[in-house]
C-alpha cells in the first residue's frame, strides 16, 4: 500500500485547490523564501534547474494567468527565471509587466539619489550590512549581522523622516525595504488580476513574508486564496506549505493535473 501524498492528505487550502478544477485559477507567486531558498545574500540564491521550465508548464496549463510578484526588481527576476519572462509586479508594486516577455513598466519614481547614497553610506559603516538599490526601491540587509537589526531600523526610520516624499519602511526576513507609499505586492495583484488573462478567474497568492501580506489579503478579498508559505514570518497552524521545497512539489502536482485535463479535453 502506498503511503498517503504528504500535501494531498492535509486538510488544506493548498491540497483542496488540487482536489478541484486547477485550470480555473490564476496563480501569483513569491520567489524568495517562497519558490527559492533564503540564502546568505541575494546573489548567492540557488535555482532548482527544472524549476524555469515548471512555471512555464504550469502559465501555459493556466492560458497565461501565472504572475511573479516579488521585492526583487523584474529584470532580476528574468536573469533567475531565464529564459522565461512572465506577467508580474515587481519592487513591491512600484514595477509591472502586464505580457510575458513585454517591456517593464516602472508605476513609482525612483526614491532619491541623496536618500540612497545615505543608505549605501550606513552599510558601508556597519559590517555585515549589504543595501541593495532597486531603482523605486531599496533594500538593506542584515542576515550578517541580526544583532544590528534595532540600530539598522532606527537609522534607516531616522533618514526617511527628512525626505518630503510619502516612503513606507516594509520589514521582511533579515531586511528592511523603503518604497513609496501605494505600492504593494497587494495593489499589483489587483492591476494584474483584471488584465484579460486573469479575469474571471479565482487568484491564488503564494507568499511566505510580511511584504506577501497585502498580496495574500488582496487575493481573499477577490474571491481567492492566500496560501502562507513557512518560514521567517508564518508557522504553526498558519501555514499552508512548508517552505520552497513544498511549493515545488505542489506546483508539480498541479501541473500535472493541469496537463492531464488538456489532454482529456483535447485527445
Amino acid at each position: 500500500m502506498q503511503d498517503p501524498d504528504p500535501i494531498e492528505s492535509r486538510r488544506s487550502a493548498a491540497a483542496e485547490i488540487l482536489a478541484d478544477n486547477p485550470a480555473k485559477y490564476a496563480l501569483f507567486l513569491d520567489v524568495d523564501g517562497t519558490l527559492l531558498e533564503i540564502a546568505p545574500t541575494p546573489a548567492e540564491v540557488v535555482v532548482p534547474p527544472k524549476l524555469p521550465e515548471l512555471l512555464v508548464r504550469v502559465s501555459k496549463g493556466l492560458d497565461g494567468a501565472l504572475a511573479i510578484l516579488t521585492g526583487r526588481q523584474l529584470e532580476e527576476i528574468d536573469s533567475l527565471l531565464e529564459p522565461a519572462q512572465f506577467v508580474g509586479g515587481g519592487v513591491h508594486g512600484a514595477e509591472l509587466r502586464t505580457t510575458p516577455g513585454g517591456p517593464i513598466i516602472r508605476v513609482a519614481t525612483a526614491l532619491p539619489d541623496s536618500l540612497v547614497e545615505a543608505l549605501m553610506a550606513l552599510a558601508q559603516r556597519l559590517p555585515g550590512i549589504i543595501t541593495e538599490p532597486k531603482g523605486p526601491g531599496v533594500a538593506v540587509h542584515y542576515r550578517q549581522a541580526p544583532d544590528l537589526k534595532p540600530k539598522v531600523e532606527a537609522e534607516i526610520r531616522a533618514l526617511i523622516a527628512q525626505f518630503p516624499e510619502d516612503l513606507v519602511l516594509c520589514p521582511g526576513r533579515k531586511l528592511f525595504e523603503v518604497i513609496p507609499q501605494g505600492h504593494s505586492k497587494g495593489s499589483a495583484l489587483e492591476t494584474i488580476a483584471a488584465l484579460p488573462q486573469f479575469a474571471g478567474r479565482t487568484p491564488i497568492m503564494i507568499g511566505d513574508d510580511v511584504g506577501d501580506m497585502p498580496a495574500l489579503a488582496a487575493a481573499e478579498k477577490l474571491g481567492g486564496v492566500g496560501l502562507k508559505v513557512a518560514g521567517g514570518h508564518f508557522g504553526g497552524t498558519d501555514i499552508d506549505l512548508h517552505g520552497p521545497r513544498d511549493v515545488v512539489t505542489w506546483l508539480t502536482k498541479l501541473t500535472e493535473k493541469l496537463e492531464r485535463r488538456g489532454r482529456t479535453t483535447f485527445g
